[in-house]
């Protein structure tokens, strides 16, 4: 049986690219071929990296001069592996810390082999050194200043804009045909391309970092998360056991059915479930089919008597004013304060006048 012929860096790295392009056109990020596609895109991108070593393709030792045109695509290996990891989905908040890790590490192995050839620009090689001084407060706003920081961001989005407004001018023109077209000019596209992503490398940097500050603040996973409910009750119920003492303050209901049918009273007295105490069983029996609601104690003319006699019901009104007991005449007194009340009616009405009153639309 012949060995299978190890295949090429051109090859590998062609069918890296395209899983890539296909992972970024209508992919379900939740569909099962997605995840399986993103595994195979990363697995070819590192076995591009194997040959890459294999072959010692870039060496500290040589300059930008010294790598052929057609071997610049190369650099951006470390840089796909970055990006697409930033697509891995995790379970857990560890898990995540896990990926940003390997992220970072993948940005940092792109831009020390951009710096090693001299690539980087001298605005990306200063962004390179405060990233060397403290990665994990690296920010491409250094400034606190919310003007200056709205400024840089706007600086760091027209960059961004530039940049892909010459990359689509350099792709559609034929000068810059990656086969076929002028080798300077082509060359100058690849160098472009890696400009590009450089600056994303910087974005993504600091992505990670506020990422990273965020996962910080998640709490830890304790170990009695990661314990099942069936392992929580069997400790509880142990422990129920030995010293009767439990720290709910409510019994669970799995609790209480599963001893409903078990012994009232342990054997040194203390109670093992709810219970009621009865006088006798046929009084048990009778609140079987009671209602689950309060029944009435008394009709409604017994109420209202009782309320009459409480004081509670004002009589009169209606047809009941016109059934006025005849006047007493032998009793003088009363028809005496009859007088008077009338008499005192009568002049305060002359001195009140109706309308006297009203003097809102008085002129």
């Amino acid at each position: 049986m012949m060995s299978e012929e190890p295949r090429t860096l051109k090859s590998v790295f062609q069918a890296a690219e395209l899983k890539r392009i296909a992972l970024e056109g209508t992919y379900e990020a939740n569909s099962p071929t997605y995840h399986q596609d993103l595994a195979d895109a990363l697995k070819l991108y590192q076995e591009c990296i194997q040959i890459i070593n294999k072959a010692s393709l870039f060496s500290p030792n040589e300059g930008l001069e010294d790598i052929a045109t057609s071997d610049l695509p190369y650099l951006l290996v470390n840089y796909r592996i970055a990006e697409l990891l930033q697509k891995v989905s995790t379970q857990s908040p560890s898990e995540r810390k896990a990926v940003l890790n390997a992220t970072r590490e993948a940005y940092e192995k792109f831009l020390h082999l951009l710096d090693n050839y001299s690539i980087l620009s001298s605005s990306d090689s200063k962004l390179f050194a405060d990233y060397n001084e403290d990665p994990s407060a690296f920010s491409t706003i250094s400034t606190s200043d919310p003007t200056a920081r709205r400024n840089a961001k706007i600086a760091n989005f027209k960059a961004e804009k530039e940049l892909k407004k010459k990359l689509e001018y350099m792709r559609s023109s034929p000068r810059y045909l990656e086969d076929g077209g002028d080798e300077e000019a082509v060359r100058e596209l690849y160098l472009t391309n890696v400009a590009f992503y450089t600056h994303m490398t910087f974005q993504g940097l600091e992505g990670i970092n506020r990422e990273a500050e965020i996962l910080a603040q998640a709490p830890a996973p304790s170990t009695s998360q990661e314990a099942t409910g069936e392992d929580d009750e069997r400790r509880r119920r142990a422990a129920h056991d030995n010293d009767g003492y439990s720290d709910r303050l409510d019994t669970p209901l799995s609790t209480l059915l599963s001893s409903s049918n078990g012994p009232l009273l342990s054997r040194e007295g203390k109670p093992l479930r709810p219970f009621m105490l009865t006088s006798n069983r046929a009084e048990l029996q009778r609140g079987v089919f009671r209602p689950g609601h309060n029944l009435p104690t008394m009709t409604i003319d017994e109420y209202l008597e009782e309320e009459r006699r409480r004081g509670n019901i004002i009589e009169g009104g209606g047809e009941a004013s016109f059934n006025r007991p005849e006047p007493d005449e032998d009793n003088i007194e009363k028809a005496d304060a009859e007088t008077m009340k009338a008499r005192e009616w009568d002049e305060f009405t002359e001195a009140n006048p109706k309308g006297s009153g009203n003097t809102l639309n008085r002129g």
